[in-house]
C-alpha cells in the first residue's frame, strides 16, 4: 500500500480508488470509502486497509453514509496472487457457505494454510472474514433497497440462521438490522422483482462493451439494444430473467426477475463479472499504456472492459459454434440450439445445460459434424464435472483439461478463459492477435485487455 497515493486519493475523493482501499477514522471508529462525502479526517486520525474485512477485523464499523457495501469491491487481480483472485470469485459464488476454507484451498490446489496467508498478505483478513463482510455489506443492500423480511434477507446473503445473521450485523455494525431499515428506503417493487446499483471505477467503456456483446447475443436467450442487456437465466432450477444498463455516478442498474430470493447474491456477482465491474482501469492502464502500439487504443477507448459471461457451458458451446464461421452465423446457430432443446420461458428460452446436449443430435439445426461431436463431448464432461467453469483452475491447467475434448484447440480454451473473468488469458492463434503474439509477455498480467484493445481497434 502506497500511503502516499492513498492520502492524495482520499482528499481528492477520487473515485478511481473506490474499493482499492478502505479508510478507518480511529476518532470515531468507522470505516469508509475513499469517496466519503463525510469532512476529511486529519491524517493522524486515519488507518488505511487493503479491504473492507481488513478494517471490520481491526474493529471498525462500516459508514452509513458512505456504505462501503456500495463499492465496486476488491480489484479483481491482486498485484501478484491470481489464487487470491480465483478464491474471491468463488467466495462470490458460495464456495464458503457450505463447507470450509480447507475445501476452497483444495479447489484451488493448495493447502488452506498457504490461502490464509495469502488472503492477510493481500486483503489484511482470512477467508472467512472476507466472506462474512461480504455477505453482511450484501444484507445491508437488501435492507436499504427491497422490503424482503429479515429471515429472507438473511438466507439470501448466505446466513444459515437468523440468529447468526443477527449476531454477525450487530457486531459489525454495532446496532441490529431492524434498526438500519429506514422506512422511506424501500421502494415498491412487484414480487419477485429486485433492483441493484453495480458501482464500477471510472472510467467505463459502456459503448465497447455492449459493442461487443450485441453480435454474440444468443437470439431468444439474449438481447442487446442501444443502452439495455437483457437475458434470461437459469439458476437451483428456477427460471428467471435480469437486465443491465447504465445508472450514472459510475454505477449500472440490474434488474433481477427470479421467484425467489435465496441466490440473489450469486447472481448479482455474476452479472458484476458479465460486465467486469470489478475490473480497476487505473491499474491496467498502466501497464499498457507502456506498449506503443497499446497507447494510443487504452487512450481512445478508455475503460475498455473484458466482457464476462453468465454460465461458463453456455459461452463454450457458443465458441465452439463460432470457430471457423462469422460471428453472426454462430449467434444464429446458437440460436437454433436454444429453441431445440432449451426451454421455454416468457416468449424465449433457457439454454440448455450439459445433460441436453450430451446427446443432442445437432446436425438438422445445421452444426457440422466434427463440431457436434466436439459439444457433445464437452457436455458430458461437464455433467461429470470434469470442467470446472468456476475459475478455481490457472489458465494453463485449465486449457489442458478442456482440450483434452476433441475438437477443442488453444485458441477456443483461451477465449472461454477470457470470458470466464481470467484477466491474463490470451488467445494467441486469433487472426488478428497472430501478429503481436510475441509482445503479449509484456502485457502480463493483462493480456485479455490487451486482446480486447486490438480486437475494438479492427471494428
Amino acid at each position: 500500500m502506497d500511503i502516499r497515493i492513498y492520502r492524495r486519493a482520499r482528499l481528492a475523493r477520487d473515485p478511481r480508488f473506490d474499493g482499492r482501499f478502505f479508510i478507518g477514522v480511529v476518532t470515531t471508529g468507522i470505516y469508509c470509502r475513499p469517496i466519503c462525502p463525510a469532512p476529511a479526517p486529519k491524517e493522524k486520525n486515519v488507518r488505511y486497509f487493503p479491504s473492507a474485512a481488513a478494517a471490520a477485523e481491526a474493529g471498525f464499523r462500516p459508514c452509513l453514509r458512505c456504505r462501503p457495501e456500495a463499492s465496486p469491491g476488491t480489484p479483481a487481480w491482486l498485484g501478484a496472487s491470481a489464487t487470491v483472485s480465483r478464491a474471491l470469485k468463488l467466495i462470490g459464488e458460495s464456495a464458503l457457505d457450505d463447507s470450509g476454507v480447507e475445501d476452497l484451498a483444495a479447489r484451488l490446489g493448495i493447502g488452506a494454510r498457504h490461502l490464509r496467508r495469502l488472503f492477510v498478505r493481500y486483503l489484511g483478513a482470512t477467508p472467512v472474514a472476507v466472506a462474512r463482510t461480504r455477505r453482511v455489506h450484501f444484507a445491508k443492500k437488501l435492507i436499504d433497497d427491497t422490503n424482503l423480511p429479515m429471515t429472507q434477507i438473511a438466507m439470501a446473503a448466505g446466513f444459515g440462521s437468523i440468529r447468526r445473521f443477527n449476531a454477525t450485523f450487530q457486531e459489525l455494525y454495532g446496532r441490529a438490522p431492524r434498526e438500519l431499515r429506514k422506512a422511506k428506503a424501500q421502494n415498491a417493487h412487484e414480487p419477485g422483482v429486485y433492483e441493484f446499483r453495480l458501482a464500477y471505477r471510472p472510467p467505463y467503456d459502456w459503448d465497447s462493451l455492449l459493442g461487443f456483446l450485441a453480435p454474440r447475443a444468443i437470439p431468444g436467450v439474449e438481447a442487446v439494444t442501444a443502452d439495455e442487456y437483457r437475458r434470461t437465466i437459469y439458476l437451483d432450477g428456477r427460471p428467471g430473467a435480469i437486465s443491465v444498463r447504465p445508472a450514472g455516478r459510475n454505477s449500472l442498474e440490474l434488474r433481477i426477475r427470479y421467484p425467489h430470493p435465496a441466490p440473489l447474491f450469486r447472481i448479482v456477482e455474476r452479472v458484476r463479472k458479465i460486465f467486469d465491474a470489478g475490473a480497476d482501469p487505473r491499474e491496467i492502464a498502466a501497464r499498457l499504456k507502456r506498449d506503443s502500439r497499446l497507447r494510443p487504443l487504452v487512450r481512445r477507448f478508455a475503460g475498455l472492459r473484458v466482457p464476462g459471461c453468465w454460465d461458463g457451458f453456455e459461452v463454450s458451446v457458443r465458441t465452439i459454434l463460432g470457430q471457423q464461421v462469422s460471428v453472426k452465423a454462430a449467434s444464429t446457430l446458437a440460436g437454433r440450439v436454444a429453441a431445440a432443446f432449451g426451454q421455454p420461458f416468457e416468449g424465449g428460452f433457457l439454454f440448455p445445460g450439459p445433460q441436453s446436449l450430451a446427446e443432442a443430435d445437432l446436425a438438422p439445426l445445421g452444426v457440422t459434424r466434427q463440431r457436434a461431436q466436439s459439444i457433445r463431448g464437452l457436455a458430458r464432461a461437464a455433467a461429470l464435472g470434469k470442467i470446472p467453469f468456476d475459475a478455481s483452475l490457472a489458465p494453463e491447467e485449465f486449457e489442458r483439461v478442456i482440450t483434452e475434448i476433441p475438437g477443442i484447440g488453444s485458441w477456443t480454451a483461451q477465449y472461454i478463459a477470457m470470458r470466464l473473468g481470467e484477466p491474463d488469458a490470451f488467445p494467441a492463434g486469433d487472426l488478428y492477435l497472430r501478429p503481436v503474439a510475441r509482445d503479449a509477455e509484456a502485457w502480463r498480467p493483462w493480456r485479455a485487455y490487451a486482446a480486447m484493445y486490438l480486437w475494438r481497434s479492427c471494428q
